[in-house]
Formats: structure tokens, C-alpha cells, sequence
């Protein structure tokens, strides 16, 4: 956790008293994918290392719902296209409830972050500007054009168009992007140039004006005095919008410009494009924290520095990231760094993730019909008896998550049921000849048997009958969950309750 450490020595040094603001923020354009975890966790854990430091601080979730509707997402009806330039809290839900888009975009993000364990305050755009909180920095920005353009100009590298606009206005319950004239300080409006280069004025106190992006975002790290900002690196470009946000920061407001902690994307493995829940490629966030125990999704976001791009595979990778965590918290000897990375992804939850790996409790979840009580009976008949022992109530709680998985993300080679039936017909002789063999070895088995007996027992048909693998293995699998492949056989077997087991190879169960 040396980045972590690093950012909070620097902002302690910049910030030696008083409380210190983190901010996060982004538009409910859209439905949110699972790149944001990056910004929401890593305030959260700033938040809480400098608390753990003895310093107060708050972490401000600016939304930006006065934003005009830009893109229709895939999963919009076409005729949204109407809402085009519509500030987001003005516009409908799509679910006919009578709320905002930006209210409806924005419950599965809150919801998302309450399972996660973050404590967040809620700033919302369109109440800020439409309550006057902008008011100050707007009229420091439009007195101060010319210097604004030119640092605008100046950081980014490139002029700007004759005609750019500073401000959106709103004209007839849609954002335009209109010229300026002049401010009138007194009587608190403006007077712009419409479509057809006639004069209007308007009151800017009142959200019928707003900053457009390169302007708003430095306007409230002013009026919010935010400390420390992560963003995506997009942001973070020569001349992007942090550049010039920090020069304006220097120039109009006076004021330090906050700590920047740019973070690379998070990407769907194999894919080279960052997620865009408008393009239909994101994993939703919402979808995460169902599927993901809290302190993994945490873990998955921490345990690199921002800076480097991640890869979430939500098939096999997930089975690897629960069970890397899950030996990470069993580890006897953790270094401070692995501590430390523990205690901000626990965060105070209730462990959802037992010693017991993934893998094998998915087998047994579905072996025991995906009744959690049979399948702690289950895994009591393996070599992980004891965790059952101290960890059931956390073994019971991770296979909420593990439903979750196999409903939704896991491939279908893992995924299986016991067949309810089984017709002797679909096998040939020489199949059922097998499977009764091996019954007979079943039967005359020891208690207590574990995977490797099966396993061994299973491999003899090899020698003995100069079987192949195929052989050996799609009849077995048949008979018991209608497949041709299936979970690893002999484990398999050995957590099968016995006399259902012998019945059903011999095709009468």
C-alpha cells in the first residue's frame, strides 16, 4: 500500500489542519459500470487512512444532474433521442415512475455504495446552481473572460473558436450552448446571444445558467474547497481538463488546485476498449456488489496502485481473485502493506468469504441441489471439515455470492445440476457394464473414502479395461448431471450421498 501511503503523506503536507475534502463525481448519463468502483473505493480508502491518521475528512459525491442528456444509450428506447440537451434531472425515467432520469440512474449507484460500506454526502448540480451556490463562481469567471480564454488557451495548446461559449443556457428546458455578452453583477443576470444572434439576459442564480465542463469543475473545487480529486487518466492528459482546471484554480480563484490521483480504466478481460455502460460493453456496477462479496470487490480496486490498468474476467478470474483473497486472510505473517490492504477492504463487514475454495464450494452448492444446509453436510464429508466446523456461518453467507455467480457470470462448463432422472436406454453395454462396476467398488468402499479414493478407483477401469478417458468420464457424467463433462469426478463423487450414488450407476435412481 505504498501509493496509498504516498498520496496521504502529500496531502497531510499540503493540508496540515482542518478537515479535508475528497471529492468524486460523474454524470447518471447512463446506467454505471464497474470502471467507477475505481474512484468511489479509492476515495473511500483515502478517506479512511487519513481518519486512521487522526484527521477529519469527507468525501463529496458531486453529481452532475443539471448536465444536458447527451447519447442514447443501447438500452433506451430510440425516442429518447427527444430528450437530447434536456439537463438530466429534468428529464423522465424510463420506467414510468414519475422520477427524474438522473434519480432513476442514480439508485443503483447509491445502493451499489451502500453495500460497499461507503459513507458518501450527496451534492447534487442542479439543486447547487439552482439555490445560488454557483452564483460567486460564475460571476468571477465571466468578469474575468479575457484571462479565462487565455489560460484556457494557453494550458491546453489550442485556440479557442471565435464564437466559444463559457456557459449552457437554458432556453425552453434545454441546455445551449450560447455566446456571452455581458454580466450585470446588481440585477445578478446575463446577457447572451440566442440562435439567431439576438440579445437575451437571463438570471444566472437560478440554474438557467451553467459553466460549461472546463469551468464548472474548477468552480467547485473553489466552493467546495476540495483537497484531493481522483479522476480517470483521460482527464489527466498534457493540457486536459485537470491541467487547465488547476490553472484556473491559480488565476481566477486564487486558490490551490486539489491533489490529483488519476486512475487507469478498468477493462472486461480481452478487451482492449474501456467499459461504457452507453455502448453496452460495461459489466454494471450494481451487478459487482451482487455478485462480488464487498470486501473482494474492495480488495480487487486496492490492491494495485490507481495508475495501473486492471483486468476483470468474470468467469475464471473471479474464482482465482476470491480464492487469492481468501488466502491472503489466512495468511499468518502479513506484512504492514498486506494488513493494511485487509483491513480497508474489510472495512468493518462481516466476513463473506471462508477458507474453503471457491471451486469446490460451487461443486458442492450445486451437487447439494443448492441447499445451503446439505451443503455444509457436504463439505463436512472432505478435507475441509474443519472450516465447516468454525466457518458455517461464513460459508453460508458466500454462497448468496456464489448464486449470484452462477446465475450470471459463471461459464457453463461449471455449472450443473443432478439429474433428477436418469434413462437407461442413452447408455450402451458396455457403459452400464462400467457404471455397475463401479457401484460394486463403491459398495465395498470404507467410510470415510475421500476424492483420491474415487479418483483411483475410477483410473483402474483404465488398466484394467483399456478404457480412455472419454470412457471413463462422459458415462459418469451422464448418469449424474446429464452432461459430458462435469466437476472434477473422483471429489465429486465423494461428496455424493453413498446409496443415491450406487443406485444411480446402476441406472435405477
Amino acid at each position: 500500500m505504498q501509493w496509498l501511503n504516498k498520496i496521504i503523506d502529500e496531502i497531510i503536507t499540503r493540508h496540515p489542519e482542518g478537515e479535508i475534502i475528497i471529492e468524486s463525481g460523474i454524470s447518471p448519463s447512463g446506467s454505471y459500470h464497474m470502471g467507477y468502483l475505481r474512484e468511489i473505493i479509492t476515495c473511500d480508502a483515502v478517506k479512511q487512512e487519513l481518519e486512521r491518521r487522526g484527521r477529519r475528512a469527507r468525501h463529496i459525491h458531486f453529481v452532475d444532474d443539471l448536465d444536458g442528456f447527451r447519447k442514447v444509450p443501447t438500452n433506451l428506447p430510440a425516442d429518447y433521442k427527444k430528450y437530447l440537451g434536456k439537463p438530466l434531472c429534468d428529464m423522465p425515467a424510463p420506467d414510468g415512475s414519475g422520477q427524474s432520469y438522473a434519480d432513476y440512474a442514480l439508485k443503483d449507484f447509491l445502493d451499489s455504495v451502500d453495500k460497499l460500506g461507503i459513507k458518501i454526502d450527496l451534492a447534487r448540480s442542479h439543486e447547487k446552481y439552482r439555490e445560488g451556490f454557483f452564483t460567486e463562481a460564475i460571476e468571477k469567471t465571466l468578469q474575468n473572460l479575457p484571462r479565462v480564454r487565455g489560460v484556457l488557451e494557453k494550458v491546453s495548446g489550442r485556440k479557442l473558436e471565435k464564437d466559444w461559449a463559457p456557459i449552457q443556457v437554458n432556453e425552453d428546458g434545454y441546455l445551449k450552448s450560447r455566446r456571452f455578452v455581458l454580466i450585470d453583477t446588481k440585477a445578478k443576470r446575463i446577457t447572451y446571444l440566442d440562435a439567431d444572434d439576438k440579445e437575451q439576459t437571463t438570471d444566472y442564480c437560478a440554474g438557467e445558467v451553467k459553466l460549461n465542463w472546463r469551468l464548472d469543475w474548477p468552480a467547485r473545487w473553489w466552493l467546495l474547497k476540495v483537497a484531493v480529486e481522483p479522476f480517470g487518466r483521460d482527464h489527466a492528459t498534457k493540457g486536459g481538463s485537470y491541467d487547465t482546471g488547476a490553472a484556473l484554480m491559480k488565476e481566477i480563484f486564487s486558490a490551490p488546485a486539489p491533489l490529483p490521483i488519476p486512475y487507469d480504466f478498468v477493462n472486461r478481460a480481452g478487451d482492449t476498449k474501456k467499459m461504457s455502460a452507453s455502448k453496452g460493453n460495461g459489466i454494471l456496477m450494481s451487478e459487482v456488489v451482487t455478485v462480488l462479496p464487498p470486501e473482494v470487490a474492495r480488495y480487487f480496486i486496492l490492491r494495485y496502485s490507481p495508475d495501473k490498468q486492471l483486468f476483470f474476467d468474470p468467469q475464471g478470474g473471479v474464482v482465482r481473485l476470491i480464492d487469492e483473497f481468501a488466502a491472503l486472510l489466512a495468511k499468518p505473517g502479513k506484512s504492514e502493506d498486506e494488513r493494511k490492504l485487509v483491513e480497508l477492504s474489510t472495512n468493518g463487514f462481516e466476513n463473506t468469504v471462508s477458507s474453503v475454495p471457491f471451486s469446490h464450494l460451487v461443486a458442492s452448492y450445486q451437487a447439494s441441489l443448492k441447499d445451503a444446509d446439505a451443503t455444509l453436510e457436504v463439505v463436512k464429508r472432505t478435507e475441509h471439515a474443519d472450516a465447516v466446523e468454525k466457518e458455517a456461518k461464513v460459508i453460508k453467507a458466500e454462497l448468496k455470492f456464489i448464486e449470484q455467480w452462477l446465475f450470471k457470470w459463471a461459464p457453463e462448463e461449471v455449472k450443473f445440476e443432478l439429474a433428477q432422472k436418469v434413462d437407461a436406454s442413452q447408455f450402451s453395454d458396455e457403459q452400464k457394464q462400467y457404471l455397475n462396476r463401479l457401484a460394486d467398488k463403491i459398495v465395498k468402499m470404507l467410510d470415510g473414502a475421500d476424492g483420491e479414493w474415487f479418483h483411483k478407483a475410477i483410473y483402474e477401469f483404465k488398466e484394467s479395461d483399456n478404457l480412455s478417458s472419454q470412457q471413463l468420464f462422459t458415462p459418469l457424467y451422464r448418469a449424474l448431471i446429464g452432461k459430458d463433462f462435469g466437476p472434477r469426478a473422483g471429489w465429486f463423487l465423494s461428496i455424493l450421498p453413498r446409496d443415491w450414488l450406487i443406485k444411480r450407476l446402476r441406472l435405477e435412481a
